[in-house]
C-alpha cells in the first residue's frame, strides 16, 4: 500500500533510536550542568534552552508534528516559547534570576 500524495512517510525504527540518543546526550549535558558550580549563574538559561529543545524533538518526531501542516508544528512551539519568556519575564521581576 502506497501512501497518498499529500501523506509523508514516516521514519523508521534507526530515526527514532537515533532522535532517543540525541533526547539522552541532552539530558546528560543538562544533568552535567546542575552538577558544575562554574554554570551556576547561567544554569536557568542553559536548561531553558535544553528543554525547549528536547521538547520540540519530541513534538517534531514522536508526536509526528513534522509530518503534518506546519501550523500545528508553529502553535505547538510557539506556545512553549512564549511559556518560556513569561517564566523569564516573571523571574526577573520577582528578583530570582537577577542577583
Amino acid at each position: 500500500m502506497h501512501p497518498k500524495p499529500t501523506e509523508h512517510e514516516h521514519p523508521g525504527n534507526s530515526e527514532y533510536v537515533r532522535i532517543g540518543v540525541i533526547l539522552a546526550i541532552i539530558t546528560a549535558i543538562e544533568v552535567a550542568i546542575f552538577y558544575i558550580p562554574a554554570l551556576t549563574p547561567v544554569m536557568l538559561p542553559l536548561l531553558l534552552i535544553l528543554s525547549a529543545a528536547k521538547f520540540a524533538l519530541v513534538a517534531m518526531y514522536y508526536m509526528h508534528l513534522k509530518f503534518d501542516s506546519r501550523l500545528y508544528t508553529w502553535l505547538f512551539c510557539g506556545g512553549m516559547m512564549i511559556a518560556g519568556a513569561l517564566l523569564l519575564a516573571f523571574l526577573g521581576l520577582f528578583g530570582k534570576y537577577v542577583g
